[in-house]
Formats: structure tokens, sequence, C-alpha cells
């Protein structure tokens, strides 16, 4: 949908929700459209979910427009960038979400179509974690296209057979058929899933991996023990909400006592906050992270 092809139904909008009642060819005569092209733009705000009603005849009405409803000559359309926020923020919510897909398509109404549905549909996460449902379901292969890697810092398509999900769809877990390893590869750097006509060839080599609250994947290799000021609680628990019940409180402080994956999440956690957090019974970890200070941070 083109933007003038926007104006003129907001407009149309505007008129149908105004104090004056006007027919059909009324409505075509003021916007310059066929009254064909009227009586598609209301079938298209009747499945958007707005209340329209019929006056008499061929006269319609938009109905329960609420008071503090922005002016339509403003509400135009919405960039790439509000675009890629307004899909964030839906994505945010659970994938089984019943009320996803009635946002989406009342978004559809006002909302510039190619550059919404360039995330909405190709890089939505819900929308991957139903066709990787799929395929684990049917034990087939898939390609992960154009997967962002952040330890590789590359971009490339993976070839793997998914068969499960960690805490909230966040990560899929994949026997990766190209390095012949079990990984865990994260949802939201997905570009697209193409399910193959391929069953799965490994699935006696598919392994879940444990995560620890840094989401850091791989076997459990050692534990740390801290002891937390309330402000490094608080910001634990806003980047790694699953940290919450390995924490404790003690008096005025916070202890977190868990397993770790691997070390380098929960140092670049510690070392940002070092002066809020003090390591109990963690030697290893002490060691981890001189060798990270000495071998990443410049004295100047």
């Amino acid at each position: 949908m083109d933007q003038p092809k926007i104006e003129r139904m907001l407009r149309l909008m505007k008129l149908m929700s105004g104090n004056i009642n006007y027919s059909v060819e009324e409505l075509s005569s003021k916007l310059e459209m066929s009254d064909r092209t009227i009586y598609r733009y209301i079938d298209t705000f009747k499945s958007a979910g707005f209340a329209v009603t019929k006056i008499w005849a061929n006269t319609y009405k938009l109905e329960h427009m609420p008071k503090s409803m922005p002016d339509f000559d403003k509400l135009m359309y919405f960039s790439e960038e509000e675009s890629y926020l307004i899909n964030s923020l839906l994505d945010a919510l659970v994938p089984t979400n019943s009320l996803k897909k009635g946002i989406k398509d009342k978004l559809a109404v006002v909302v510039d179509s190619t550059a919404i549905a360039n995330y909405v549909d190709r890089r939505s996460n819900a929308a991957h974690v139903t066709n990787l449902t799929q395929a684990a379901r049917e034990k087939k292969k898939v390609i992960l296209k154009g997967y962002e890697s952040g330890n590789s810092h590359t971009i490339r398509d993976r070839y793997v057979e998914p068969y499960g999900f960690t805490t909230d769809y966040i990560d899929v877990c994949a026997y990766d058929l190209e390095d012949k390893q079990n990984k865990i590869f994260k949802i939201q750097r997905i570009g697209e899933v193409e399910i193959l006509d391929e069953v799965w060839e490994a699935d006696k080599s598919h392994h879940k991996q444990g995560m620890d609250i840094f989401r850091m994947n791989g076997n459990y290799i050692g534990h740390i023990r801290w002891q937390m000021t309330v402000m490094a609680k608080n910001l634990l628990l806003e980047e790694f909400p699953l940290a919450e019940k390995e924490l404790k409180r003690k008096g005025n402080y916070w202890v977190l006592d868990t397993d770790i994956c691997n070390f380098a999440g929960a140092c670049r956690f510690y070392v940002g906050l070092a002066n809020e957090i003090k390591v109990i019974d963690s030697p290893e970890f002490l060691s981890y992270v001189k060798e990270y200070v000495q071998n990443n941070l410049i004295t100047i």
C-alpha cells in the first residue's frame, strides 16, 4: 500500500467518524475515489476491528472512536525504523499470545506494508518459532538463513536439525550438520527459517545442552558465589531475568549462588560492576577474571 492510498484511507476514516453522515456517493466525490473503492475500504475497517454501523441505505459510520484518537491528517505512515521498533515490541510477547495477530492486522491498515512486512513476516521471532517447531515435530532439517553469530562475528547460513527450545523460546537447540556439534542458536539472530524436505540423519547425536543464567550454553564447568548490592542485583535481573531463582537476600545484600557453563558471560557482567559485587569462594572465576583483565583492559 503506497502513501497516497494510505492518506485517502485515513481521510475516509476521518470523514466517517465526524459529525456529518456522508453517503458512499458523497464520500467518493470528496475523496475522488470510486464507490467500489469506498466499499472495499469499509470492509477493511471491519476486518481490522473497527465498529462500522450502517445508518441507512448507502450511508455508513465509524462508531466508538476513542476521544483521544489522534488527528488522522497527521497519522500518515511508519518509517522503517518505527516499523522495526513496533515489531520488536510485539515480538517481546510470547509466541502464543493471541493478541499479536490482531494488532498486526490493524497496523497493516495504516502502516507502510512494505517496510513492516520485512520485519513482521521475515524476521518475526514468532514466525521462526512456528517454523522451527514444525521442523522439529516432523524431524526435518532446516537452513537458518543469514544467522548472525556473536561468537564468530559472521553472518552466514546454518544447516541444522532443530529439536528443542530454551526458556520462553529465546533460543533453538539444534545439531549443526557442518560442525557435527549440538549448539544453541538465538532466534532473534535468524534471518529466515527454510524447512527442507530432508529428514534428520543425526538424531542419535542430539543432546540438549545446559544454559546458565547469563545465557551461556554448554556443559556446566564451574560455580560462582557473589555478594551483591541492591543496585547490582537489580541490574542483573534487568539483563538476565533467569537469575532470580538463584538469588537469596542476606541482610542488606543479595547472594548469587549458581552453576556456570562459561565464565565469559559472568565475567563481562562482573567487570562492569566490580565495586558492587564481592566474589566469594569462587577461585576459578577469579582466575578467569584476572586473565581477562590482563588480556583485554588497557591501562590509560
